[in-house]
């Protein structure tokens, strides 16, 4: 894919309620993670409007919280991309409700015992061992993790963005492939003279 760079300032009123926020690996261990998640990607957010502050609102290590967007883009540029619904699917996709859903994990635990349960299908031997959950009626219990966020948050907005593939297994990368996503832009912080 060819990175559409856009500094932050010009595309900030593109960027809408529920857009996708995927973001690039900025030290060696995220580099680490996205290769063992097939993906150029290492986290999930999802993007808010609130009182005229654009916020991402995201499942990390710390647990669910919401901050400036524009913090993020001015400390990493180019490491967020921005994807949206593209509507080919047909389906009714209310972006209120599927933002409303991620806002509810603010202040909860981050799932890291999930995320060791979608890491471990990866592993050669274990992969034979195990077979992945493809079915969404299938509800961990455990909390949730970035990408497993945006699955379930996406759902109450009324699409699946992966089907044949359980919320609680979706990683970055499989949003980013996703036939409900279409890449916007990277975000950059000043444009390019």
């Amino acid at each position: 894919m060819k990175s559409r760079n856009v500094p932050y300032s010009q595309a900030r009123r593109q960027i809408h309620d529920a857009d996708l926020l995927l973001f690039r690996p900025r030290t060696w261990y995220t580099r680490a993670i996205a290769v063992a998640g097939r993906s150029e990607y290492v986290h999930a957010g999802m993007a808010g409007w609130w009182n005229g502050r654009l916020m991402n609102v995201e499942m990390t290590s710390g647990g669910g919280r919401a901050q400036l967007l524009s913090n993020i883009v001015q400390q990493w540029p180019g490491s967020c991309d921005v994807y949206r619904s593209n509507g080919k699917r047909g389906h009714r996709f209310s972006r209120a409700k599927a933002l409303a859903a991620m806002v509810e994990i603010t202040g909860k635990p981050y799932g890291t015992v999930a995320l060791w349960h979608a890491a471990w299908l990866h592993i050669p031997i274990w992969r034979f061992l195990v077979a992945p959950a493809l079915d969404d009626a299938e509800v961990s219990p455990l909390p949730l993790f970035c990408s497993e966020a945006v699955s379930v948050a996406c759902k109450r907005g009324g699409v699946d963005p992966v089907p044949n593939l359980a919320d609680q297994i979706t990683e970055p990368g499989d949003l980013a492939r996703s036939a409900f996503f279409a890449y916007k832009f990277t975000l950059t912080w000043k444009a390019k003279k």
